[in-house]
């Protein structure tokens, strides 16, 4: 049992703080965000293959986490909180500005950009990752990209 939680202080420790933002940015709710992480963290303890390496571990998580997020979403409607709301996050207002409107894309848009610009995967990661082409997350990214440009503009 103590094996268990020293495994599980070492992988929250490693993978937590940007597990939990990409949940956020998928769920829109602290709450939500915090029982996702709860299960992905569960299914890595009880549930995970052997990995390779740190990096094939860390694109499982991040597998295992959007696809618990889809489940989440077909489960319940959620009541949507502003992201202010999140604990402890400490953003200033143009970076929550940002947030919001990368939280508003289409799910395919928002989690490519995420996993691009805040994770750091290339787009040949990320492709598989989500299980599509290269062509179909740069497109994807091109689109996300554009409707956070013309947002930008519209407020200027």
């Amino acid at each position: 049992m103590a094996e268990t939680a020293d495994l599980f202080e070492q992988l929250y420790r490693t993978y937590g703080p940007a597990l939990y933002r990409f949940c956020l940015l998928q769920m829109k709710n602290p709450a939500d965000a915090e029982d996702v992480m709860q299960e992905v963290f569960c299914k890595r303890l009880y549930r995970a293959p052997a990995f390779a390496s740190p990096e094939h571990e860390r694109r499982w998580l991040f597998r295992v986490a959007l696809n618990q997020c889809r489940d989440a979403w077909k489960r319940a409607s959620r009541s949507e909180l502003p992201l202010e709301t999140a604990v402890g996050a400490a953003v200033t207002p143009a970076e929550l500005n940002l947030l919001e409107q990368v939280a508003n894309l289409p799910e395919a848009q928002r989690t490519a950009l995420h996993l691009h610009y805040y994770e750091g995967y290339s787009v040949r990661e990320i492709a598989a990752l989500l299980g599509v082409t290269v062509s179909t997350v740069k497109m994807r990214m091109k689109r996300g990209r554009e409707a956070l440009r013309n947002g930008w503009e519209e407020e200027a």
